[in-house]
């Protein structure tokens, strides 16, 4: 079905103030998905998974300014990885690393031109499979025209993890990144991410992971207030493979994360996380769509959110477990803690079954502070900000233990003791 009129006509505005690359083995990727785009049309508030969040920022011509904030230190910066740096969407040769990692492969897709390529079978691919049966016309747009990103191919277990850094430059920035990620079987890898990127940001990550593989992703959005976001993960997973993914996002105006994710081998593993903390003018999507289609496959969506002054949450979590998924085992939990009466979390959980021997629970709750926990530690000589911070912090816990290496862990914990304190402060 065409779009209508009005999306028709914001759809190819905002196709033509962008412009298609070349690169000869990408080519049909991207025709197909502007093909798809203009099908769909850019997404409006009516659309179901829209109508919690306006898409107007994202979609509208010209990105609009955002505030530039420089007073932070990248998140990883004492993390031993791998350096690869982006300004404004633009690759960033003096500040990022070589590009050399044993038993990885690293290449950029702005330069990779050769006719026949490893990422032709994911490149666009993963993409394509995760608008059914949902549209996801952003990330469309973003096969369609992203200018640069990376191909990374996996042979073996990587030594260090790679830190993709996205630093926020120019206040009217526009980006649009795309990566491809393939892990082959028994191959490991741990992607880092953190960065404000851009003033509005469009990123796109596929990955394809092999039989016994696995992928680790750890990613922290921020820190410009003004910024807007939207960002697609889709994963596919063989048989004994592994993927887990958390998120910590404690600023911008405007946040949509999605990730896709389907389990296509047995005794797979997929775990989706994240935390966020927000304060004022902030307004933050997670929408999680999982597909079960093998047996004894486990998932597990984990989302926490901290909202003050005004701030909003949304969660859209689904769990489809087909036919033939026996022995599926998903579970899913959204909770929110609302510090004052004009913060709002909206949720929308579900779960579509339809084989019989399975383990599947969603659940979803907002709430206030414990008022007993605050008086027993007000009791014992804590000062409420910080009493509050600590309570704060114990209830994005569940979340932010999703991320298995300890001093990765304790890297984000710190990052969000220390904006609690900036706030309190």
């Amino acid at each position: 079905m065409a779009a209508p009129a009005p999306q028709t006509d914001l759809t190819e505005a905002r196709i033509a103030e962008l412009t298609l690359p070349k690169a000869g083995w990408s080519d049909a990727a991207r025709n197909d998905a502007l093909a798809r785009l203009r099908s769909t049309g850019l997404p409006q508030r009516r659309d179901e998974y829209w109508k919690f969040t306006r898409p107007d920022a994202l979609t509208q011509v010209g990105a609009q300014a955002a505030v530039l904030a420089h007073d932070e230190a990248p998140l990883f910066a004492d993390t031993d990885a791998l350096r690869i740096v982006f300004d404004d969407g633009v690759f960033n040769a003096e500040a990022s690393d070589d590009l050399a990692l044993d038993h990885v492969s690293i290449e950029r897709l702005a330069t990779a031109d050769a006719d026949i390529h490893w990422a032709t079978g994911v490149y666009g691919v993963l993409e394509t499979a995760g608008q059914n049966p949902v549209k996801r016309p952003l990330a469309a747009l973003n096969t369609a025209f992203a200018s640069d990103g990376l191909l990374i191919h996996v042979t073996g277990a990587a030594a260090k993890p790679i830190n993709l850094v996205y630093n926020h430059r120019e206040s009217t920035s526009d980006a649009i990144l795309h990566h491809v990620i393939k892990l082959d079987a028994g191959a490991s890898l741990t992607i880092l991410e953190d960065g404000p990127a851009a003033a509005r940001f469009n990123n796109v990550m596929e990955v394809d992971i092999a039989d016994g593989a696995s992928f680790h992703h750890i990613r922290a959005q921020g820190r410009d207030h003004e910024r807007l976001a939207a960002t697609h993960t889709f994963a596919r997973l063989g048989t004994e493979s592994t993927f887990k993914s958390f998120t910590l996002t404690v600023n911008g105006r405007l946040t949509r994360n999605d990730c896709v994710i389907e389990l296509t081998g047995d005794d797979a593993i997929a775990h989706v996380a994240g935390a966020c903390v927000g304060d004022g003018d902030f307004h933050h999507d997670d929408t999680v769509f999982i597909t079960h289609d093998a047996e004894r496959c486990e998932s597990r969506q984990v989302f926490k959110k901290v909202l003050r002054n005004g701030a909003v949450g949304v969660f859209q979590g689904k769990i489809l477990v087909k036919k033939d998924a026996q022995k599926t085992d998903g579970y899913q939990i959204s909770q929110s803690l609302l510090l004052d009466e004009d913060a709002q979390f909206l949720a929308k959980p579900e779960l579509e079954i339809y084989a019989d021997d399975v383990i599947c629970s969603h659940g979803s709750t907002s709430g206030a502070i414990d008022e007993e926990a605050l008086f027993y530690l007000r009791s014992r000589g804590v000062p409420a900000g910080l009493a509050t911070d600590l309570l704060t912090l114990a209830f994005l816990a569940e979340a932010v233990d999703e991320i298995e290496d300890e001093p990765l862990r304790e890297v984000l914990v710190d990052r969000l003791h220390g904006w609690l304190e900036r706030r309190r402060g």
